[in-house]
């Protein structure tokens, strides 16, 4: 069987590119975000969480609904344009 591409597309990469900005600008660590995400139910390492934002990992939805939850934002606010979060 075949490997699965990694293709990740426009929404994938503001995720991305959101989460990371949110976390920073909340002065939070991967480390720190990732055991938020887990303290919620859905576990996450840092590794897990770095790929994610480096888009080198997908975001599934359960992934983006549980970070948006740590990040105490809706998971709209990571798909819109970073400017509008």
């Amino acid at each position: 069987m075949a490997a699965r591409s990694l293709e990740i597309g426009p929404a994938g990469i503001k995720a991305a590119r959101n989460i990371e900005i949110l976390r920073t600008e909340r002065g939070l660590a991967q480390r720190e975000l990732a055991v938020r995400v887990t303290a919620l139910g859905r576990p996450m390492s840092n590794t897990m969480l770095s790929r994610i934002e480096r888009a080198q990992r997908r975001c599934d939805i359960d992934d983006l609904a549980a970070i948006a939850e740590a990040l105490r934002v809706s998971p709209l606010a990571l798909l819109q344009d970073s400017n509008s979060t």
